[in-house]
């Protein structure tokens, strides 16, 4: 037994031995370690800028008023008799609305009426007597005699005269008695009803109701000063005829709309720049036949910023900004990125306009720019601007032209210049910088 354990023993000891052996050769042959992996190149989305003729549009916002608005007030006082229209309906001009009770009135009129019948019958009494005494030879009458006779008639003329003219003041007493609608609109609720009495006069009498009118409609905006500078220095330019020498296309759309539906045109502009606020008052006219846009609707405006010109556009998301900068990521013919400074112009939906840093042949990155680094080496998947994406028409909306309108009334705003044109435009633009 002693034996077998000192074999066993000397067994472990000899394998230990081996194993360790074996172990310090192949430490002593190991290869070197490789050289670490480097990352592929990032893949990006690179496209080729487009080029279009484009116009732009510019927006502000504004409020519709109506064309006509009149309150309705008596002319005489009395008693109301009775209210004769819908509150809320559409009135036309001349339909009767309200009835004060005229007798009073009538009574008046017919003293007025006896009056000027005695004021007749006194010229013809003077008449008949100026006539007898002009009969008479001279050498037979003084010309006292013949003076008065004479006197006589004209003054009885003259009285004549001033009974007709109250004859005639009666009777529009009577006829003020039948309130009419001085225009055609929507007429407001009654602020007087039938069993009050009111009273009259111009500029004191009472408020009845109101009308406003429904078709065509306005829209007034206010342009700011920086933009109005602008427009001037195109129409100077020759670029835009000036707002003031021609009526100037422009659309709206109200708060649910989208696509600028109601086409129409700026037709005034004021006379000078608010200082309080830096914006001129500017007015654009629009049919209205069903009369969906009622007055106080916020709306918002196009009007022409700029002639038609050509542009190169890209996604404006491309844009990288680097401090005051702008900067798109541009793709070599080695794959390798360069930052490449821009000039931008307007924005037109999801595009941006560039004036001037890169041409139709460049390849931009406009997606992936996150491993866009400069001077790295990229794996670029190229594709194109989707053609949905690129300004689309306006229907209906006429572009600018340079040329004067020579029918225009002149009442356009200065800051929308351009004449009515054939060809529509559509996606509203805002050069860089511009206020809406």
């Amino acid at each position: 037994m002693i034996r077998a354990s000192r074999f066993r023993g000397s067994a472990a000891l000899r394998a230990g031995g081996c194993a360790l052996g074996i172990a310090w050769s192949l430490c002593g042959c190991r290869p070197e370690n490789p050289p670490p992996m480097l990352p592929p190149p990032a893949t990006v989305t690179v496209a080729r800028p487009v080029q279009a003729s484009v116009i732009e549009w510019d927006e502000f916002t504004g409020r519709l008023e109506a064309v006509e608005s009149v309150e309705v007030r008596a002319r005489v006082g009395g008693l109301i008799t009775a209210a004769r229209f819908q509150e809320g309906s559409i009135v036309e001009s001349g339909d009767l609305m309200v009835e004060i009770d005229a007798r009073p009135y009538q009574a008046a009129l017919d003293a007025r009426l006896a009056e000027a019948a005695g004021a007749r019958a006194q010229v013809k009494l003077a008449q008949i007597e100026h006539d007898r005494i002009a009969g008479i030879p001279e050498s037979a009458r003084s010309n006292t005699e013949f003076d008065n006779a004479a006197a006589m008639l004209e003054r009885a003329k003259a009285l004549l005269a001033a009974a007709e003219a109250q004859v005639a003041a009666a009777r529009l007493d009577v006829e003020w008695c039948r309130v009419t609608a001085p225009i055609s609109g929507r007429v407001s609720k009654k602020y007087v009803t039938p069993g009050n009495l009111i009273t009259g006069g111009n500029g004191q009498g009472t408020l009845l109701t109101t009308i406003t009118s429904v078709d065509p409609i306005h829209c007034y905006v206010n342009c700011d000063e920086r933009s109005v500078l602008k427009y001037t220095k195109l129409a100077r330019t020759g670029e835009r005829v000036s707002a003031r020498h021609a009526r100037i296309p422009t659309a709206i759309q109200l708060a649910d709309e989208t696509g600028y539906p109601h086409v129409g045109e700026v037709d005034f502009v004021d006379n000078r720049v608010d200082p309080d606020t830096g914006t001129i008052r500017g007015r654009g006219v629009f049919p209205n036949p069903d009369g969906a846009m009622i007055p106080g609707f916020f709306a918002r405006v196009i009007i022409p910023g700029s002639g038609r010109y050509e542009a190169i556009l890209v996604p404006d998301s491309a844009v990288v900004t680097d401090q005051n900068a702008k900067l798109l990521m541009v793709v070599d013919p080695d794959n390798v990125v360069h930052p490449r400074p821009v000039v931008l112009g307007a924005i037109f939906g999801e595009l941006r306009a560039v004036k001037s840093g890169i041409g139709p042949e460049d390849r931009v990155i406009i997606n992936g720019l996150m491993h866009a680094r400069p001077g790295a080496t990229v794996r670029p998947v190229e594709t194109s601007i989707p053609p949905e994406k690129l300004p689309r028409d306006i229907p209906g909306v006429p572009e600018p032209s340079p040329e004067v309108n020579e029918t225009s009334n002149g009442g356009a705003a200065e800051g929308s210049g351009g004449g009515a044109g054939t060809t529509p435009r559509t996606t509203p633009a805002r050069p860089e910088g511009d206020a809406p």
